[in-house]
């Protein structure tokens, strides 16, 4: 699977309670990590047994070195559309309550970076897009079309480019809350709905998978974990999922997002994360 969007570095403290507005708190722990959803997505595939390839934009700044080496240490081959970048990477302030795993995030995504389009899909069964670096994904998502490879998106929220980029999309997988200025007419659309049943629909179906009930210690990148592992799952099938072949999909992402929210830290689900799947 190759994942094509952002990686950040993210720096991750657990609280035991989440600061107000003016006021200073002592962490419990602190983490650094590659974060952003097409890393934790690439890194949830290889936990997950996969190949796992992310091409993004990084460069050669302390903070991206960290990235980098976190990335390797987890199993993802990584491309970097721009290795000789010197500005600092995209950086996201990641708090994390300890009672119940719920946390806030200050972030500075890749806005601004223009990376040139140099996808390699080589080998890959599937592509994950998460709509940044809009000329990596683009480049990406035509290539895949021309080799018939499915093409999976975390949509998130609206961006620009989305316009143009839906219309290569073969599984378009978005939360409840997602708005597009057209109707998605996609071959899959599946939204998510944190706790409450996944939905999803075709052109000939529509049905509703319930969530995995687990208590949450952690919901860090829970949804680029089930991304990861969605998009796994559909380059295993190496085609567009058929309406009978989706809800066995969503029920593989909800049990790998399942695992993901019960074990506290940023990387402290890897390692369990394969034998703890069905």
């Amino acid at each position: 699977m190759v994942a094509v969007g952002l990686c950040t570095v993210d720096l991750v403290q657990r609280v035991t309670a989440l600061p107000a507005p003016g006021e200073k708190v002592q962490s419990l722990s602190v983490e650094v990590a590659a974060g952003g959803p097409a890393a934790n997505a690439a890194v949830a595939v290889a936990a997950l047994g996969g190949r796992a390839r992310l091409s993004t934009v990084l460069g050669n700044h302390p903070l991206a070195r960290l990235a980098a080496e976190d990335l390797s240490s987890c199993g993802v081959e990584l491309t970097d559309a721009l290795p000789d970048r010197a500005d600092p990477p995209a950086v996201s302030a990641v708090s994390v309550r300890a009672s119940d795993g719920e946390r806030t995030v200050v972030s500075h995504n890749a806005a601004g970076v223009a990376a040139p389009p140099l996808v390699d899909l080589t080998s890959a069964n599937a592509l994950l897009l998460d709509g940044h670096h809009p000329a990596l994904a683009l480049h990406a998502a035509r290539s895949a079309r021309e080799r018939g490879v499915p093409v999976v998106l975390d949509a998130g929220s609206w961006k620009p480019v989305l316009a143009e980029l839906l219309q290569y999309v073969d599984v378009c997988a978005c939360s409840s809350t997602f708005r597009s200025p057209s109707l998605l007419t996609n071959p899959v659309v599946i939204r998510t709905n944190g706790p409450d049943p996944v939905t999803w629909s075709t052109g000939e179906a529509q049905g509703r998978v319930a969530a995995r009930r687990v208590r949450a210690r952690d919901t860090t990148g829970a949804g680029d974990v089930w991304h990861g592992a969605l998009a796994l799952a559909v380059g295993r099938l190496g085609a567009v999922p058929t309406a009978a072949e989706v809800p066995a999909l969503i029920r593989y992402a909800n049990q790998a997002a399942a695992v993901r929210i019960q074990h506290e830290g940023a990387r402290a689900w890897v390692k369990p994360m394969l034998s703890q799947m069905p």
